[in-house]
């Protein structure tokens, strides 16, 4: 097993799961010869099980939600950019997301685990994951509740790195073992920006494909961070873009004034909600599950046994 990393801050008192970031990745990193009892693939319910109880483990919070997508795709996004997230709709009619086969049936598995083991889970409807855990995010640096962990691997959350607020982003892209702890200074090295803010605001100038978000032409990421730099925020930098006596270049002024339409739809779609409508949850960690005996039965129907036994001795060892 790697080492596991150094953390500067104390353990969380939240920790935010972008839940489907892990499941996608649980299912593509766990072979699907990990079957249930009846032949049913179940791959992605175990890495997703098994990340968990190495993420509590690794950095026992007291609280924990796993955040959800109810709208993978929201409205408000696609009115502004109508090319975001596109590529990837499965069926234009009802707006749904290309999900591989063998995963769909997995997923009502997960939420059942999750409820199971007395786990919360959180979603808003017209809104993805990443606004459900900027909402609690922004709450628990309001009333002072932090440190918060966010785990995912997607890059658009580190948007939401503030040392002073203690929120640190586990990025697992290369796998929940490998996670890297996104700070300030991971984002100073990484992308030389100083911010999370201005992270999103480097990733709107940038755009990303996988996102159907085309960026201003002809300005990458270090061109866009050193941009950022110079002018210290995006508006800054397209007032300078429209004054002819600015110290941009011609070439530059052209490209940021031509992608106007773009920059002002653009932050609406890059920057997640801080005030998705979330009731009050009930988010501790429990310390051991509400019903043994359904928990123990349903893992057994899967096959999931050793996974879920894993992620109780997490909980409990978290709430010693």
């Amino acid at each position: 097993m790697p080492a596991s990393p150094a953390f500067p801050d104390p353990r969380p008192d939240l920790m935010l799961l972008d839940a489907a970031s892990l499941y996608f990745r649980s299912f593509h990193g766990v072979p699907d010869s990990f079957t249930a009892p009846d032949g049913t693939p179940v791959n992605a319910v175990r890495g997703f099980l098994d990340s968990i109880a190495y993420l509590v483990t690794l950095r026992g919070p007291a609280r924990l939600v796993a955040c959800w997508d109810e709208d993978w795709r929201p409205a408000f996004r696609t009115a502004a950019i109508p090319s975001y997230k596109a590529h990837r709709v499965a069926n234009p009619r009802t707006n749904t997301e290309e999900v591989p086969d063998l995963l769909v049936p997995q997923v009502p598995v997960i939420i059942e685990a999750l409820s199971l083991l007395g786990i919360c889970r959180a979603g808003s409807a017209g809104y993805e994951a990443d606004d459900v855990i900027g909402t609690l995010t922004a709450r628990a640096v309001a009333d002072g509740s932090g440190p918060v962990d966010v785990v995912t691997g997607d890059r658009d959350l580190f948007q939401l790195a503030d040392d002073a607020a203690l929120v640190r982003v586990l990025y697992v892209g290369r796998g929940v073992r490998k996670l890297e702890i996104v700070d300030e200074a991971w984002l100073a090295n990484k992308y030389d920006v100083a911010s999370g803010p201005m992270y999103a605001e480097m990733a709107t100038l940038r755009g990303d494909p996988s996102d159907g978000l085309p960026g201003v032409a002809g300005i990458g990421e270090k061109t866009a961070a050193g941009m950022l730099k110079r002018f210290g925020t995006l508006t800054a930098l397209r007032a300078a873009a429209a004054d002819p006596a600015s110290d941009l270049s011609a070439g530059q002024r052209k490209k940021l004034l031509e992608a106007s339409d773009y920059l002002d739809a653009a932050p609406a779609v890059v920057t997640v909600a801080p005030d998705a409508p979330i009731p009050i949850l009930d988010d501790v960690l429990p310390v051991t599950p509400p019903d043994h005996e359904a928990l123990v039965g349903f893992a057994e129907k899967w096959g999931v046994s050793s996974s879920v036994s894993r992620v109780v001795q997490a909980m409990t060892k978290a709430a010693g």
